[in-house]
């Protein structure tokens, strides 16, 4: 195995690497007020990005049975909430 595919291989540890290095050396670019935001892209991006990558690992099976069933409750509760007023 050549030393491209094992780069190719394990490219997801070697950016994690990366990233610890950059912030070893530069550590304003993450610190609060800094370019990044952090205040911003924690709390609301990248939690948004981990659930929508965790969401497209879904089997479809799971998910059409998922989505239905979140309508159903959301129609549900819409609807009692409606009555009661």
């Amino acid at each position: 195995m050549g030393l491209l595919d094992r780069i190719r291989k394990e490219w997801f540890i070697l950016g994690i690497v990366l990233v610890i290095v950059a912030a070893k050396w530069e550590p304003s670019i993450g610190q609060k007020g800094g370019p990044l935001v952090p205040e911003i892209t924690i709390t609301y991006i990248a939690v948004s990005a981990i659930f929508f990558n965790s969401g497209l690992s879904l089997k479809t099976e799971f998910a059409d049975s998922r989505l239905y069933a979140s309508s159903c409750v959301l129609c549900c509760h819409f609807n009692q909430s409606c009555w009661w007023k």
